[in-house]
């Protein structure tokens, strides 16, 4: 099995793990949510966690162990330690969905598994950015600091099943510390690369922002949807260095207009940030986290379906083109990211907020399913694609 073609780049098993737990961890979600079954976990520490670190994280493994490497001008990561990461994260996702339907020790031990999993991926980055020989590595920085960042969240979920006091807590340092400053930094580097539009990086910039996100995170500890102004400073200064980066937008290729609608999906979450924290403190209304699902689907998952798709076609051989298929996954995205946000207003101005709930997680699972079904024969076999 060690030699199968699923295993034979590193990005390939961690990309089919991270859709597959996609689709599954929103069934269940569906299923806790909707009480249709018994589950001794918070359902909304189910939800977080899931996503965060059985979903993203292993997707944006599968990119970095393939890219990381590269940009430290290092040899590639050996097929013996990624699999044993991929594995420790296989086991992890197995014990905490089987646990999260029956047992509270199997999904305990799941993000135990899955911490370790978590922590093998980060040693092995800090081992790569030690040897590189390099002088310029402030990016590889960044992503081991947001790799430390997402170590900590992992383990403040871990107690939070014991002290669900600090769940939200959790949520803030995974999302604003570890998951953003990590796809911001990987994406200012790759996005302008592939649209031919080199940028000099605005290096006193990124880290006033990166010290609002942290300032945010602490506003929030102290008081709920207290961050308006930082988020809304969040979006000018994100704004303003996206604007600088002049990027080819309108663009007639998909597989760049994809990322480039990723990155102009934070301003504006942001902006949705302040605006629904505002009218939170002033009326009490409950916006279902629009700011945060916004910005975890408008940029995380917008940025993981086209760097996930361009990696695939990349590196199995087939054209670097985006066929009608797949322009029409890249567009589903959005569809995606307005549902959720359309089922967020719903529960806040009391529509029928079963009807859009159900219809976001109809048209989450399609776009998995979908790219599965495209996708997964190349990265698990090796097809080659016929384009349409």
């Amino acid at each position: 099995m060690k030699n199968h073609h699923l295993f034979s780049q590193p990005h390939q098993p961690f990309f089919v793990l991270a859709f597959v737990n996609a689709i599954l961890s929103m069934f269940i979600f569906m299923l806790i949510f909707k009480g249709l079954v018994a589950s001794e976990i918070l359902t909304l520490n189910y939800h977080a966690y899931s996503f965060i670190f059985l979903m993203f994280t292993p997707a944006f493994l599968a990119f970095l162990f393939t890219t990381f490497p590269r940009f430290s001008a290092t040899e590639p990561i050996k097929k013996d330690h990624y699999l044993l990461i991929f594995r420790a994260f296989l086991g992890g996702s197995i014990l905490f969905q089987v646990g999260t339907l029956f047992s509270t020790l199997l999904f305990t031990l799941g993000m135990l598994l899955t911490f370790v999993a978590h922590l093998g991926a980060g040693y092995i980055l800090y081992n790569i950015y030690q040897t590189s020989k390099m002088t310029e590595k402030e990016d590889q920085a960044w992503i081991l600091i947001a790799m430390l960042f997402g170590l900590l969240s992992h383990i403040i979920f871990i107690i939070s099943v014991w002290l669900p006091t600090l769940h939200t807590f959790a949520i803030e340092i995974a999302i604003y510390l570890y998951l953003f400053i990590l796809i911001f930094t990987v994406a200012q580097r790759m996005i302008p690369f592939f649209s031919h539009a080199p940028i000099e990086k605005h290096r006193e910039r990124l880290k006033v922002i990166i010290g609002l996100l942290g300032l945010h995170v602490l506003l929030e500890m102290i008081q709920n949807n207290s961050s308006f102004l930082v988020d809304f400073l969040l979006a000018y200064l994100i704004g303003k260095e996206l604007y600088r980066w002049k990027l080819p937008f309108p663009n007639p290729n998909p597989l760049l207009w994809i990322l480039h609608i990723a990155l102009y999906w934070i301003p504006l979450a942001f902006t949705i940030e302040g605006v629904t924290n505002i009218i939170t403190l002033s009326s009490g209304t409950n916006f279902l986290s629009i700011g945060i699902h916004a910005l975890t689907l408008g940029f995380f998952l917008t940025v993981l379906i086209g760097f996930g798709t361009r990696v695939t076609l990349g590196h199995s051989g087939n054209m670097m083109h985006a066929d009608r298929l797949t322009t029409t996954l890249f567009y589903w995205t959005q569809v995606v990211v307005f549902i959720r946000i359309l089922t967020s207003l719903a529960a806040a101005n009391s529509w029928n907020f079963v009807v859009f709930f159900d219809l976001s997680i109809t048209v989450w699972v399609v776009l998995f399913a979908l790219w599965g079904n495209r996708f997964f024969p190349v990265l698990i076999f090796g097809k080659k694609l016929i384009n349409k």
